[in-house]
């Protein structure tokens, strides 16, 4: 086999795994000796809090990796702590490495980094090689007859699956290569506090970073993946995959999982199959459509929405973020979220309708406000599903259809579990009202041991008059196509 260079090194970022990696295939493939590397970026992590799972899931992570590599070929990380800009390139003239692999990554800010690594490789005489391998298609490899990026998800979906095959879920044989994998210094990856950041509640929520915990995950939704179609919107019962955050960070591969997905034959692995080209829909959109990911509606339109400030959007802002909306399933859902990181995903299109069309704050405080605070949180998806919320996006839901969250409490929640497990004040209330604690009868509310403004506060609009509001509020897109 051809081997151009003598030595290479990967770049790890969100592939934080070592199996089915298609930049570190590609680098054993094309060297005699591979490097393996992390950093870990200032310019990321200056800005979060000192508490953030996200950091404490990719510490450990990237700890289990250089573990993993080690077993695997005798390699190893080497673990840097700086601006990666500045970092990654010194440790490849360090090294002496003719080439750097990497896989890509299309937010705004990675390519913008990537631009920066590149440039300052070039002037050492180092390529840098990037690959595919966090979603199944990208960027362009999807268009239309006419040779342009689908803005629709519903025939986007039917070329996704038209075109998918054996070929592109094939996993990258990674081991058949790994001698080549270079010795690297004793396991240096630095502790949490060793980069400034305290440990969390992630182990007490049961979030077990590394491949090791998406193999778990993995395992056991297989044995439920059938009924995924049934049990998805139900935030009370165990429906979803809870793979966000491996597939955030690639603990796990996605043409695994699309694999898996495929050769089940039941209507559950169909439905999340469908799940996962949205994902790659919305990672499309980004890469093609740039301007969303810098605040920007997709349909321009949208931007003139007069959207509420002033004090009184500040204080409802701050009611939702903190879930004193007054309506239960909003405000478990925005619990759930502060709690542990995770909100279920028919929740966050409700709390991002009641955002925008309840209290007629602009969606990009809502997106930043998920951005903070998902362990899951990607760019692409977060900013598709607020746009998709706020009817500005592509594929978005029409303007005037605003989720009810009593009727959908209702409909997804009808024993009100989800609502007493994080709003525990409302856990003696009758079913028939929890949704709506303020046409409870008096009777019911002594029973509660409950006092509507003291221990649940009063809903802080009504949702008839603020439905009313939302349709005047979104006239100036009326007959625009929405």
């Amino acid at each position: 086999m051809d081997t151009p260079y003598a030595s290479a090194l990967v770049w790890f970022r969100r592939d934080l795994r070592c199996t089915d990696h298609a930049a570190l295939y590609q680098a054993l493939k094309a060297a005699r000796t591979v490097h393996c590397a992390f950093v870990f970026d200032t310019a990321l992590l200056d800005p979060l809090p000192r508490q953030d799972r996200r950091v404490e899931f990719i510490r450990d992570s990237v700890a289990a990796l250089d573990g993993t590599l080690r077993a695997l070929g005798g390699g190893g990380l080497h673990a840097l702590h700086g601006v990666a800009a500045d970092e990654l390139p010194a440790l490849a003239r360090r090294l002496g490495v003719q080439a750097v692999f990497a896989n890509h990554d299309d937010e705004p800010s990675a390519l913008a980094r990537d631009a920066a690594v590149r440039d300052r490789l070039a002037g050492a005489g180092i390529a840098l090689h990037t690959f595919k391998d966090h979603v199944v298609f990208e960027r362009e490899e999807i268009q239309t007859q006419a040779g342009k990026p689908y803005s629709v998800f519903t025939p986007y979906s039917r070329a996704w699956h038209g075109k998918l095959d054996d070929f592109y879920l094939k996993a990258y044989p990674v081991e058949r290569y790994a001698q080549r994998l270079a010795s690297a210094p004793a396991p240096v990856v630095p502790e949490l506090e060793t980069l400034g950041f305290e440990r969390t509640n992630l182990r007490a929520l049961g979030i077990r970073p590394g491949t090791e915990g998406a193999e778990a995950l993995v395992n056991d939704f297989a044995g439920r993946i059938d009924r995924y179609d049934a049990l998805r919107d139900a935030p009370a019962v165990k429906g979803p995959s809870y793979l966000g955050v491996h597939l955030r960070f690639g603990t796990v591969s996605i043409r695994r999982l699309a694999a898996m997905a495929r050769r089940n034959a039941s209507s559950g692995a169909a439905t999340w199959l469908k799940e996962l080209a949205w994902r790659d829909f919305y990672a499309q959109v980004l890469a093609n459509f740039p301007q969303v990911g810098e605040g920007r509606s997709f349909r321009p339109e949208y931007d003139r929405i007069a959207w509420e400030t002033g004090p009184l959007a500040e204080v409802r802002f701050t009611a939702w973020s903190e879930g004193r909306t007054g309506y239960p399933l909003v405000d478990a859902a925005m619990a759930q979220l502060n709690q542990t990181g995770y909100m279920h995903n028919r929740l966050r299109m409700v709390t991002a309708s009641f955002l925008c069309k309840d209290l007629g704050i602009d969606w990009r405080h809502g997106e930043r406000y998920f951005a903070d605070r998902l362990n899951d949180y990607e760019l692409a998806s977060n900013n598709g599903g607020w746009q998709w919320a706020s009817s500005s996006g592509c594929d978005a839901q029409p303007y005037f259809r605003i989720f009810n969250p009593v009727s959908q409490g209702g409909r997804f929640d009808p024993e009100g579990k989800f609502v007493a497990r994080y709003l525990p004040q409302l856990a003696r209330l009758p079913k028939a009202v929890i949704h709506a604690p303020w046409t409870a009868k008096p009777v019911d509310l002594a029973a509660a041991g409950l006092e509507l403004g003291r221990d649940y506060p009063l809903p802080i609009v009504d949702h008839a008059q603020a439905r009313e509001e939302t349709l005047r509020r979104y006239a100036v897109v009326k007959g625009r196509g929405a």
